[in-house]
C-alpha cells in the first residue's frame, strides 16, 4: 500500500509515530500563505515544500497515523460565510478523541484525546473560533472521514495537488452546533480576549 511513497519520505512518517509528534513537527512548518493563489498541496508535496495550511497539514497528518497503524480520519468545521472553514485530524487514545490541527492563529491547535465524543471535541474549538470584531463564527461540523476513500485517486502518492479532498468535505453532511435562539444571544468577546485571539 505504501510502496509508491519514496524511502526517504516514508521513513519521515514512520519516525512520527505518535499524534505528538505530528503535531510538532507541523509546528515546525512554515504556513502555506498561499501568495501564488490557492492550492492543495498533497502529502508528499507538503514534504517537499515545507509549508501547509490548514487542510494539507490535515491530509499529511492522516496519512502518517495511516503509516504508523491508525485510520487517517479528517473532520471538517465550518464557519459564517465572512470567516474561514478549518480541517483538522482526529484519533482516538483509550477510546477519547483527540486532534491534530495546523492554523496561524494561537488557539486552534491540538487538542489532547481527553474528549468522549466528536461533538464533545469539536465544542472545544467554539469559544476561540472568533474574528477581529469578537464575534463567535464556528457553526457546524462534519463527521470523521476516512481518506481511504481516496486511494484509487493516489492522494499518498502523488506530488499534483488533491482537491478532490477539500471539494468533498465541503459537499458532506454537517451537522449545526447552534440554535438560531443560541446565535443570536452570543456575546461579543471583550477586547482581551480579541487580542489573545489575535496572536
Amino acid at each position: 500500500m505504501f510502496s509508491q511513497i519514496p524511502e526517504k519520505q516514508f521513513q519521515i512518517l514512520k519516525k512520527l509515530n505518535t499524534p505528538v509528534k505530528i503535531q510538532n513537527f507541523l509546528d515546525r512548518m512554515p504556513i502555506n500563505f498561499e501568495k501564488n493563489g490557492e492550492t492543495f498541496l498533497s502529502p508528499l508535496a507538503v514534504l517537499k515544500n515545507r509549508t501547509c495550511h490548514c487542510i494539507e497539514a490535515a491530509v499529511l497528518a492522516a496519512l502518517v497515523l495511516r503509516v504508523n497503524g491508525q485510520p487517517p480520519l479528517v473532520l471538517d468545521l465550518t464557519a459564517i460565510k465572512n470567516d474561514f472553514d478549518h480541517v483538522i485530524t482526529v484519533f482516538q487514545k483509550n477510546g477519547q478523541w483527540g486532534a491534530i490541527s495546523k492554523t496561524n492563529h494561537a488557539v486552534l491547535r491540538y487538542r489532547e484525546p481527553v474528549y468522549n465524543s466528536i461533538r464533545e471535541l469539536v465544542m472545544s474549538y467554539f469559544h476561540e473560533y472568533q474574528d477581529d470584531y469578537g464575534h463567535k463564527n464556528l457553526r457546524s461540523y462534519s463527521l470523521p472521514v476516512n481518506l481511504k476513500r481516496f486511494d484509487r485517486l493516489g492522494w499518498m502518492t502523488t506530488y499534483e495537488d488533491i482537491d478532490y479532498i477539500p471539494e468533498y468535505l465541503v459537499k458532506v453532511e454537517h451537522y449545526p452546533i447552534l440554535t438560531r435562539t443560541q446565535i443570536r444571544n452570543l456575546r461579543i468577546a471583550n477586547p482581551l480576549e480579541i487580542q489573545a485571539s489575535r496572536l
